[in-house]
């Protein structure tokens, strides 16, 4: 699944089209499919954890999730996409230049007026990648249930916005976390300074895209996550794993952590 960093580099490359006017496109998800978006000009791209908002000169907000499967590309004047890849459009945008953008196989898409955004993103924590992110309030968050996993609030977006499974396991071993210790042992502030940092520099610096070693090198550019058998990076112990369920019904989720490096509590 995307992370906050996917997303928000995704916005950044959607931007070259922010001021185009839709002359022709409409949705073909969510509850107003067939609703035409034709007439609107985009104004704005914006992120808020994993959740992308495309704002339109009328007031309205497109709302879109990727989930696991979902994308977005731009397609040049006279390009088509794929047969079997447009049948999976969610979301055509055909502006006044030529170009299309596609939102493929969006699993959330929503129309909401811009005021209204808060009905769609309100229920989400902080976002890190906010200049204006409320470190107070996502630590509030993260310890309103002090015996609670470190790793599982972490996950929770209700807590603190854009973090995935990826960073859960790569904070807890930078930060020397076991994945069970109860997140009211831990120090909060210095998890989410660090976490910040480590999810801006991956959104932000091209070569550093989700590298959190600072390798680039196949096999060593993750701490533990993909290591599970294999010596730690820092300390040579094997790196161990296992497949936990987050939330009934949805599938399990990967959990790797260094024994030495990151203890029981």
């Amino acid at each position: 699944m995307p992370e906050g960093d996917s997303v928000h580099r995704l916005a950044a490359r959607l931007r070259q089209v922010d001021g185009s006017l839709v002359v022709t496109g409409e949705l073909r998800g969510g509850a107003a499919a067939g609703r035409a978006l034709s007439g609107r000009r985009i104004v704005a791209h914006a992120t808020h954890g994993k959740h992308l908002l495309t704002r339109f000169d009328d007031g309205t907000t497109l709302h879109t999730h990727m989930r696991m499967q979902g994308s977005w590309t731009v397609t040049a004047t006279g390009r088509r996409l794929p047969p079997a890849v447009a049948r999976q459009a969610r979301v055509r945008l055909g502006l006044e230049d030529g170009r299309t953008v596609w939102g493929v196989d969006l699993p959330v898409v929503d129309l909401v007026d811009t005021a209204d955004e808060h009905l769609v993103v309100g229920h989400l924590g902080p976002d890190l990648l906010h200049d204006d992110v409320d470190l107070d309030e996502a630590a509030r968050r993260m310890t309103a249930d002090p015996d609670a996993p470190v790793r599982s609030v972490l996950l929770d977006q209700r807590r603190v916005a854009g973090l995935g499974n990826l960073w859960a396991n790569e904070l807890g071993f930078v930060r020397g976390l076991h994945p069970d210790r109860p997140v009211g042992t831990v120090d909060v502030p210095a998890l989410l300074t660090t976490a910040r940092r480590m999810l801006r520099h991956s959104a932000t610096v091209p070569e550093a895209y989700q590298v959190t070693t600072g390798v680039l090198r196949r096999g060593e550019r993750h701490w533990v996550v993909g290591r599970a058998g294999r010596p730690c990076l820092r300390c040579g112990t094997a790196v161990r794993a296992r497949d936990d369920v987050e939330v009934v019904g949805s599938p399990p989720r990967r959990v790797w952590w260094c024994p030495r490096c990151q203890p029981a509590y």
